[in-house]
């Protein structure tokens, strides 16, 4: 299989998140290119089209531990191409690097697991889950979870970029939509109403001190971060609601997080948009210690589908690793480099041929 063909198709096909009709094409895409290779692979699409995943796996009982590679499809959105130094769908091949949105996040890791599928025994009890949406909330994979009920997974690769260095796990995340209410008057007598904006800033400005944040000793500090502020319509107008969308990465269930908010008495309303837990693998599991990568001692810094699949994977070593460069995802003129791509072929092929060795 031409890896690197196969990354420059990827990456031209725009797939953002909460689009589905590009993410099922892709993974249709990426179900043909693997049955070509291997026809004894069996495929199961979800049901759900606005959620879809895929699952492809070698025809094995399912009783016996399979090795599960997880990659999402979906990418962040490009809101400024025109400031982009080349097409950020064009998968331009320049400097040893391919440029293009997704090329970190996450299409190169999902080739290399393409490969290593393509690659595998029929007899070796390997998988490859890929799921939608994972930028807004790992959507897909929680649909997708449901897959696995009844099949055993002795261990999961998410093959997000971490410079094909180990992760041994990452931060939950908690975001909220935290809402007040007023009530409206006109701008030139504001004592006449109740202003709306004025008690979410009062709540905002009690949170950086009041927030019971936690930490961890692998994880680090929980944190949080309002990244979204609205309220009002027009500036003669004491507006009646506001809102703000507020980004927590949590270490634990993050239940003392919502309450705190709850419990301020400006708030009126607090939606939670995403819970997430925190993944943590231990750094002596044995099958780590035998991954032909060094293991990092710190965590990823963004979360993953490992938060989704943790519950239905039991008590299985999840690990992030992926060829990429963190630092360019999300980012403008994303790229990844061709030879962090050949390792990680090289490296999955060697993890799934190990797998499928007796102990």
């Amino acid at each position: 299989m031409d890896a690197l063909a196969l990354l420059r198709e990827l990456v031209r096909r725009g797939t953002v998140s909460g689009d589905a009709g590009p993410q099922r094409e892709v993974m249709g895409l990426v179900s043909e290119v693997l049955r070509e290779r291997a026809p004894h692979l069996e495929v199961t699409h979800g049901p759900d089209p606005d959620q879809p995943w895929t699952l492809i796996r070698t025809p094995t009982a399912p009783d016996r531990a399979q090795l599960l590679l997880a990659c999402h499809v979906d990418t962040v959105p490009v809101p400024d191409a025109g400031s982009w130094a080349r097409d950020p769908f064009g998968a331009d091949v320049d400097g040893g690097r391919v440029w293009g949105r997704g090329g970190s996040d996450m299409k190169a890791g999902l080739v290399a697991a393409v490969s290593a599928v393509a690659t595998a025994d029929p007899e070796t009890p390997v998988a490859l889950l890929l799921t939608s949406d994972e930028e807004i909330g790992s959507k897909g994979a929680a649909g997708a979870a449901a897959a696995l009920d009844g099949r055993s997974v002795g261990a999961v690769i998410v093959p997000e970029a971490t410079g094909n260095e180990v992760v041994l796990g990452h931060k939950g995340a908690l975001w909220l939509a935290v809402r007040t209410a007023g009530r409206a008057a006109h701008g030139s007598t504001p004592e006449r109403g109740h202003n709306a904006v004025l008690d979410l800033v009062a709540v905002l400005g009690r949170a950086g001190a009041g927030l019971p944040l936690g930490s961890d000793p692998f994880l680090g500090a929980e944190t949080w971060n309002p990244g979204v502020v609205s309220g009002g319509t027009v500036p003669n107008v004491v507006p009646d609601r506001a809102e703000v969308l507020v980004d927590q990465r949590t270490v634990g269930d993050g239940a003392r997080l919502l309450d705190w908010w709850r419990a301020q008495p400006e708030v009126t309303d607090v939606e939670v948009r995403v819970d997430l837990p925190s993944v943590v693998t231990p750094a002596d599991d044995p099958w780590v210690t035998g991954l032909p990568a060094r293991v990092l001692p710190t965590p990823a810094t963004y979360f993953t589908d490992a938060s989704v699949l943790r519950s239905a994977v039991g008590a299985a070593p999840i690990v992030v690793w992926g060829p990429g460069t963190p630092a360019v995802m999300h980012a403008r003129d994303e790229y990844v480099e061709v030879a962090q791509l050949e390792q990680a072929v090289t490296a999955f092929a060697t993890v799934t041929r190990q797998w499928g060795r007796p102990s």
